[in-house]
């Protein structure tokens, strides 16, 4: 298989559950550039939730594909079947739950949507954690050294991911120098974060009660490009999307198909699998779902009560912005980690 540069964010077996006719779905856009586009578009799966190069990382030998490679051979593939048993009513063992539980984390992090959300966090935040970082180490460095210790470079997991880089200088006859670090608050960034929480926090989710409730008759799930949602309802138009896989409290659910709704609640019983949900109850989940969406949902039927849900944005201008910021992530991102590295033109 040649490199893949077209990176999809939502699994494309997961959408195939959602397809109005094999291999497509009717997608709803979120963002418009005016009223004039359809409410509904019957789009082909492998054409929809995705960006060229979303995941490529930049390596001193080149780019490489290795992400992407990683989400298809760990998550998406082992979770196949288990997916297509949960959506036909079959017994599920164990293994087949983690496989499940597996996909939804990976589902939850590799989305653009979770990328501004963890830029954004990382922008506000990042700079005053690399300092106390820092000067940390520096204090470790000074305390072994008055010991006499030896001084040993430690690697942590994944640790070629983290877009930083150290340089120190001391000026001719002088006994201290300064010690700098740089980060790159971007794609590095993100995937470094994306391979902590898929091989260490994953643990949190696996440990949580998970079921699939029924919609009532005459409802159906849809989905989005942004599917798994983690939510905090503290009561009634009191709520957010900010919930941790390991918060008591929060609820976390996935659509699987029309029919089929992964849910847990942090720290709470489960659910008897396959329950039916009551109709206010299913219009609340269809109502985060469409509000959790991005930029698409997606549905097996042109669902009348989606365009309700969630209204559409016409604002030609901020589509055109997007478009042009998404034509130039790759470029813009690679420029970034070659200047931080040191790394000529021909290095990449």
């Amino acid at each position: 298989m040649g490199f893949r540069e077209d990176n999809h964010y939502v699994s494309r077996m997961y959408l195939q559950r959602f397809a109005a006719s094999p291999g497509y779905v009717l997608t709803y856009p979120i963002l418009v550039a005016h009223e004039r586009v359809p409410l509904w578009r019957r789009r082909s799966i492998k054409g929809i939730a995705y960006r060229e190069h979303l995941y490529t990382r930049i390596v001193s030998g080149g780019q490489t594909d290795e992400m992407e490679a990683w989400f298809n051979k760990e998550f998406e593939t082992p979770a196949e079947d288990a997916l297509r048993k949960a959506t036909e009513d079959l017994r599920l063992t164990p293994s087949d739950w983690e496989k499940i539980i597996r996909f939804v984390a990976a589902q939850d992090v590799r989305t653009p949507a979770r990328l501004f959300e963890d830029i954004q966090r990382w922008s506000e935040a990042g700079p005053s954690m690399l300092e106390e970082t820092l000067k940390e180490s520096v204090r470790k460095l000074e305390l072994a050294k008055s010991r006499g210790e030896e001084i040993k470079p430690i690697k942590t997991t994944d640790s070629e991911y983290f877009p930083v880089r150290v340089t120190s200088t001391i000026k001719p006859g002088e006994k201290f120098g300064e010690i700098k670090a740089e980060m790159i608050v971007g794609r590095d960034l993100w995937l470094f974060g994306i391979r902590r929480l898929l091989t260490q926090t994953v643990k949190i989710l696996l440990e949580q009660k998970w079921s699939i409730l029924r919609p009532p008759e005459s409802l159906e799930w849809f989905t989005s490009d942004d599917p798994v949602v983690r939510l905090n309802y503290y009561g009634e138009n009191r709520y957010d999307f900010k919930g941790g896989w390991g918060n008591r409290g929060t609820e976390i659910f996935l659509p699987l198909s029309p029919q089929h709704l992964l849910y847990t609640k942090v720290g709470f019983p489960r659910p008897t699998r396959g329950t039916v949900v009551k109709r206010a109850e299913a219009k609340m989940f269809r109502c985060f779902i469409a509000e959790h969406s991005h930029r698409y949902i997606f549905s097996k039927r042109a669902d009348a009560d989606i365009p309700k849900l969630r209204p559409r944005t016409i604002d030609a201008a901020a589509l055109r912005n997007e478009r042009e910021q998404w034509s130039r992530w790759h470029e813009e991102q690679t420029r970034a980690k070659r200047q931080l590295m040191g790394w000529t033109e021909n290095a990449v």
